[in-house]
This record gives structure tokens, C-alpha cells and sequence, in this order.
């Protein structure tokens, strides 16, 4: 497969990355979409998927949670290119499989489908920097929908679920566990770590 690096003005992606994106979105974005909708096997009501409900949470989870994760994501991007690195998004196919299963399933999210490859001599610091740039554009995002909720009661609905979810993906990428951004941002500085850890958990009960 040709894979070709494609130069948007400073930033540079390929095919494979646009690809690996895109089905990423898709696959996080049905995962949200049988979260919200109720439809899972273990409620009994996966039928719900056939209804004209379940196909506009979907469209509301591109929105929602897509725009989330593709901002997330290219987030880390900038940042490490702006540190002189390399580096390009890869999809974890077996994790894509695993959200939407679990979604399906049990009606748990498991919000890991893939991550910026970074390649380049970087600091600890700039490492932490690189991985707290993604939970940090999502609660960026969660105030932007929260705003926008408050001056627009007509579409207080989606704007309320593109707040839980984006509060939701930040809190989840902090977990300081395996390749999740909470392990190096806690390794590089625990006080940025726990400041954005209560940052969330505070919003997510408050509000």
C-alpha cells in the first residue's frame, strides 16, 4: 500500500493515518452510540439498534465523540511535531473490536482505540506535555459543549452528551496505566496529573 506522506502547510500525515483515523471514529462512535441509546445484550433490548433513535445518537456520537477523539489525537500530534517528532496515528484493531464488543455486550466503553506513534529524542517533560495535550483539548471541548448547552436550549441534549463524553474520554486517559496518557503525564509531573484528575472528577459530579 502506497503511503505516501501527505504536507498539510507545517503538518505532515499519509493515507494510512487518514485511514487508520477515520475507521477508529467510526468504530468509537458506534461504541458511544449503543452506550447512549440502550441497546445491549445485557439489557435485553439490542433491537433498539434497528430503531430511527439509535441512528441519530449515531450521527450525535460522530459529532460528539468523534470530534472528541480526532481532536484528542491530533493534539498529541502537533505538540510531538512540534518538538521536532515524528509522528502519525495508528488504529489498535483488537481494541477497536473490544469497544464495540463491550458496548454491545455489557454497555461498558473501553475508550483505547489507538494511538499517536511519536518517533524522535524527546525529555520526560516533553513527553509529558505530548500526552497531556490530548485529556486536556478534550475538557477544552467538554466547556466549549457546556457553553454552547447553556445559550442553546434547543440542542441541550447533544450538547449535554458532547460534555459527559469528552469529561469522560480526559478522565479515562488519565488513568496512569499501560500506553493510556495518565502514565506519563504522572510520571513526568503528579501534581499536573492530579490537578486534571480532580478537574474532571469535578465537573463529571457537579455538573
Amino acid at each position: 500500500m502506497n503511503n505516501k506522506t501527505i504536507k498539510i502547510g507545517k503538518i505532515s500525515t499519509s493515507r494510512t493515518e487518514i485511514i487508520d483515523i477515520l475507521k477508529a471514529w467510526l468504530a468509537l462512535s458506534l461504541a458511544f452510540a449503543f452506550i447512549y441509546s440502550g441497546a445491549s445484550l445485557l439489557k435485553g433490548n439490542f433491537n433498539n439498534i434497528y430503531s430511527s433513535h439509535f441512528i441519530l445518537i449515531f450521527f450525535i456520537s460522530l459529532f460528539t465523540a468523534g470530534l472528541g477523539f480526532l481532536l484528542h489525537e491530533l493534539a498529541h500530534k502537533f505538540v510531538a511535531q512540534h518538538y521536532g517528532c515524528t509522528a502519525e496515528f495508528r488504529a489498535w484493531d483488537q481494541f477497536l473490536y473490544l469497544a464495540v464488543g463491550l458496548a454491545v455486550f455489557i454497555g461498558f466503553i473501553f475508550a483505547a482505540p489507538g494511538a499517536v506513534m511519536i518517533s524522535g529524542m524527546i525529555t520526560r517533560k516533553e513527553n509529558g506535555i505530548i500526552s497531556v495535550a490530548g485529556p486536556a483539548t478534550n475538557y477544552v471541548l467538554a466547556m466549549i459543549f457546556f457553553g454552547l448547552g447553556l445559550l442553546f436550549s434547543s440542542g441541550a441534549s447533544i450538547f449535554a452528551t458532547g460534555f459527559s463524553i469528552n469529561i469522560w474520554l480526559g478522565l479515562f486517559n488519565l488513568i496512569p496505566f499501560g500506553p493510556l496518557d495518565g502514565r506519563k503525564v504522572f510520571d513526568w509531573n503528579k501534581a499536573v496529573w492530579g490537578g486534571m484528575l480532580l478537574f474532571g472528577l469535578a465537573f463529571m459530579f457537579l455538573f
